[in-house]
């Protein structure tokens, strides 16, 4: 029944036709308990439903507060196999360094391959009690409801006003809807409606005591049909009884009083459950077969207290719930929450679900220290409580721990490292050390350990306590703590030590897959930082096939694939290199969490970069926000944006990317990072400072071998700018640099020849440099010899030859839309005499269809055919994130605001084009 709210329900309405067409909506319903909320939404999702809609509705909770996920997880559950994924996240069981984050991206996932199915309506009701990581996709979705045919619906109550709904309510924005009492008019018309008939004057009268509130009005008019103190009289129904109950509460009560005993007891332990709960669930917790509650539950459903929901069956109006949850006394109510949790426990059911029972429980009962029960549950629970919520960890384990040294030890000292707590982390570490005697946890603990020493810059301290500890542990425990002994020589800086001691961890391994994958990994990192990449290649090979046959192994495995793909890059081989980083930004964008994602999406920009598609590159480098992204990361990401922009002669985008990169470069302290540097030199240069651009990079230049990588592409700029500054002495130091580099690999064959071709002003080697940078596969390097060559060829007075290179070099700077250097090119060659002749193609459009990438064209097109972002990801195997950015660079470059107009346009292209 819908009476009154009027405004609000056209506008409900207007939002469920507009996603028909495409234009996704966010709305945000608010109003005090029983005022119309649900009645209003639920209006509108049958009317969806009716259309062929997808309608999936969850709950906000105060029982889940502390767990992340629980309302969208509720609302998508099905057989979905992302959903079991998202599970394995938040259990803990696959490494992944942000499980929330990872398994917020598998719902997010699934609500998108939804919309491309049918327009779809996500309900998340009681939005008051959601958790931040629920508040945060949330939001995400708000913003992606634009470009899909979704509905994304909340309802919240005025309080309590938390930081996560206070978010929400900004991402609803304009989308707010309030919902006030009913005026005198619609109170008249619902009354009417409930008595059907007339509404008296003194029923009226007590009927203005409910103040507006429909589901007062409703439950007042019940109660008093229910106690006969209303009947009809000469034409209209009048109160005929001084029964009316005094509040919504009471009302809620009288209606639950007409019930049996045995059906309020059945919907006492349904209370306990929340909201929305399943049968099963019900005949766990009070002790029956799931065929001894259904009885009760259909006529619990036959008086108005519950209604269907899908497969499961849900209070009428949470209030209902309330009435009887919160009837009981608060020490009772603890008492039954934690007997739930032992009886869902025993029944099998998720720990999600037990837990929520748990910590309500434990909330409620304030107890100091937790019974044997709980402790057993911990142990077993703990791992997924640390990788959803460390700080609720800490808040359990704390109660537990007794200091005995027991399992729940470590895992406190694990959850207070999580929640950045390196100190308090310390403090429990050490103290179970001192009284476990179990070989297991001294390892954890000593892991532990190791983390809060590295992020300290303490790393040393943990070579001594390593070391006393591997005395008297079994073989395969040791090998354990020499792999981390191996990674602590790792951090600092002792290359050759780490490579020792992780290949006694690998010997001492005896198939433990854990120190075999972690000792692959120190190996693999120490062959390259030698440099001797080819070494890496099959060390890589050996522990990915370690961690794929170990789910617990992901994170690792993750690691593992994007070094792997910038090792294959090291060594020019491109197209594995490039497939193998794609390959691990969509395992990343599933399963891992955001560190890996933002590593893996940098890892491509930068190889991208080398071969040429600078615009996919810049794609990829900008998909994420830096505050998702290691301080190195978001460097090297701003650096390779700089110099993109630089290069093509737009000086204000690279002095914002170069702004931005300031504040992660302070985090980073003297570490190379060769974009950013290389960036910052040829802002200087531009702005007329080649000194300090000069300056720069001699700062970055080291003649260790171990850096050397890193600086192996800042060579031949630092050559070319010493050798116009007068500076011959820093010239040859940089170019004998370049010839010690590892000189089988065709680009550093290309750099030391460039090098050393600048100094001697020899055109030959410069050409030479031009044929190893194109057999590397870098065209933009290519571009820089054959420029360099072309000045040289065109001084000592060879006009043709300077010609032919400068054609070949101006065509690569065309390609890439390096207006910066081919402006260059042309002032030096003009200076001669020599300019291009005529042009075999026109040069690169900036706006317009033209100035569309290969892969913008083909994301234009499915976007025609009317592809959502999804689908189009699926089909040309990128991720989501990067498909959105074509679609926005699209946009951007076609000067257009929607896909539709995109549309139009791919209609039109291919009309004139035939």
């Amino acid at each position: 029944m819908s009476v009154g709210h009027v405004r609000q329900r056209r506008r409900l309405d207007a939002a469920v036709d507009a996603v028909r067409s495409g234009r996704g909506r966010v709305l945000l319903v608010e109003g005090e308990p029983g005022i119309g909320k649900t009645t209003l939404v639920r209006a509108a999702t049958d009317r969806a439903q009716a259309l062929g809609y997808t309608i999936k509705w969850g709950y906000g909770d105060e029982l889940g507060q502390d767990l992340p996920l629980l309302p969208v997880l509720d609302a998508l559950r099905g057989d979905d196999p992302r959903l079991a994924s998202a599970d394995r996240l938040l259990r803990g069981e696959t490494g992944a360094t942000d499980p929330v984050a990872a398994a917020s991206r598998q719902l997010q996932a699934i609500i998108t391959d939804l919309c491309a199915t049918a327009p779809t309506v996500l309900v998340v009701d009681d939005l008051q009690w959601a958790d931040r990581a629920t508040a945060a996709l949330w939001c995400r979705l708000a913003r992606l409801a634009r470009d899909l045919p979704l509905l994304v619906l909340g309802m919240t109550r005025l309080a309590p006003r938390g930081t996560e709904l206070l978010a929400i309510r900004r991402a609803a924005g304009s989308g707010i809807v309030p919902l006030d009492r009913l005026d005198d008019g619609a109170v008249t018309a619902l009354v009417s409606d409930l008595v059907a008939g007339t509404p008296g004057t003194r029923l009226l009268a007590l009927a203005d005591g409910a103040a507006g509130n429909p589901l007062y009005l409703t439950e007042l008019v019940d109660a008093l049909r229910r106690s006969g103190a209303i009947a009809a009289q000469e034409g209209e129904v009048e109160l005929t009884g001084d029964l009316a109950p005094g509040s919504l509460g009471a009302a809620i009560a009288h209606r639950l009083d007409f019930l049996p005993e045995k059906v309020r007891g059945v919907l006492g332990a349904a209370a306990l459950l929340g909201v929305e709960f399943d049968p099963a669930d019900v005949a766990a917790v009070i002790g029956e077969r799931v065929t001894d509650v259904i009885e009760a539950l259909e006529e619990a459903r036959a008086a108005g207290v519950l209604r269907e929901s899908a497969d499961r069956l849900a209070f009428r109006h949470p209030l209902i719930r309330s009435a009887i949850h919160d009837d009981l006394p608060v020490a009772v109510r603890a008492v039954l929450h934690r007997d739930a949790a032992v009886a869902l426990a025993g029944s099998g059911a998720p720990i999600r679900r037990v837990a929520r029972q748990y910590l309500r429980a434990v909330d409620l009962s304030g107890t100091a220290r937790l019974d044997a029960w709980s402790t057993a549950w911990l142990v077993e629970a703990a791992p997924a409580l640390i990788a959803q919520s460390p700080a609720l960890a800490v808040r359990l384990l704390g109660r537990a721990v007794r200091g005995d040294g027991g399992p729940l030890a470590a895992r406190l000292a694990d959850a207070r490292y999580r929640t950045g707590d390196a100190s308090g982390a310390e403090e429990v570490a050490h103290r179970a050390l001192a009284v476990t005697t179990d070989p297991d946890l001294i390892v954890d603990l000593h892991w532990t350990l190791a983390q809060c020493r590295a992020l300290a810059g303490r790393s040393r301290e943990s070579l001594t306590a390593l070391a006393e500890a591997c005395v008297g542990l079994p073989d395969r425990h040791r090998a354990r703590l020499l792999v981390l002994i191996a990674r602590a020589h790792r951090d600092l800086g002792e290359v050759d030590l780490a490579g020792v001691v992780a290949a006694r961890a690998l010997a001492a391994a005896d198939n433990d897959q854990w120190t075999i994958g972690w000792a692959l990994h120190v190996l693999t990192f120490v062959a390259v930082m030698r440099g001797d990449v080819a070494a890496a290649l099959p060390l890589f090979d050996r522990a990915l096939a370690v961690t794929d046959a170990e789910p617990a192994l992901l994170d690792l495995r993750l690691l593992l694939q994007i070094n792997q793909a910038v090792a294959f890059g090291d060594v020019d081989r491109y197209p594995e290199a490039i497939a193998a980083a794609t390959a691990v930004r969509t395992l990343a964008e599933q399963a891992g969490g955001l560190v890996r994602l933002a590593q893996s999406h940098s890892a491509l920009g930068e190889l991208l970069f080398d071969v040429g598609r600078w615009d996919d590159a810049v794609t990829e480098v900008t998909a994420l926000a830096d505050e998702v992204k290691d301080p190195g990361v978001a460097c090297c990401d701003h650096g390779n944006a700089a110099l993109i922009a630089l290069h093509r002669g737009d000086p204000d985008t690279g002095a914002a990317h170069l702004a931005a990169a300031a504040e992660p470069a302070k985090r980073i302290g003297n570490r190379v990072i060769g974009s950013l540097a290389l960036a910052r030199a040829l802002d200087h240069e531009r702005r007329g400072q080649a000194d300090r651009a000069l300056a720069g990079l001699l700062g970055c230049l080291s003649e260790s071998a171990q850096e050397l990588e890193e600086m192996e592409d800042l060579l031949p700029e630092t050559v070319r700018l010493a050798l116009a500054q007068g500076d011959l002495t820093a010239a040859e130091y940089a170019a004998g640099l370049a010839e010690k580099v590892d000189v089988s690999v065709a680009h550093r064959l290309g750099a030391a020849a460039f090098c050393r071709g600048l100094i001697d002003r020899d055109p030959v080697a410069l050409a030479q440099a031009g044929e190893h940078y194109l057999a590397a596969g870098r065209p933009f390097a290519r571009g820089r010899a054959l420029h360099a060559a072309a000045i040289v060829l065109a001084e000592a007075g060879n006009s043709i030859s300077a010609r032919a290179a400068f054609s070949a070099a101006d065509d690569l700077y065309d390609t890439l839309g390096a207006a910066w250097d081919a402006a260059g090119l042309r002032s030096a060659l003009h200076a001669h005499g020599i300019r291009r002749g005529p042009r075999v193609r026109h040069r690169v459009e900036r706006t317009g269809w033209g100035s569309l990438t290969p892969t913008e064209t083909r994301v234009a097109a499915l976007v025609a055919q009317g592809l959502s972002n999804p689908a189009i990801a699926d089909r040309l195997v990128l991720s989501r994130r990067t498909v959105a950015t074509h679609v926005s660079h699209i946009l951007a470059k076609l000067g257009m605001a929607s896909r539709t107009e995109i549309a139009r346009e791919a209609a039109a292209h291919y009309r004139e084009s035939g």
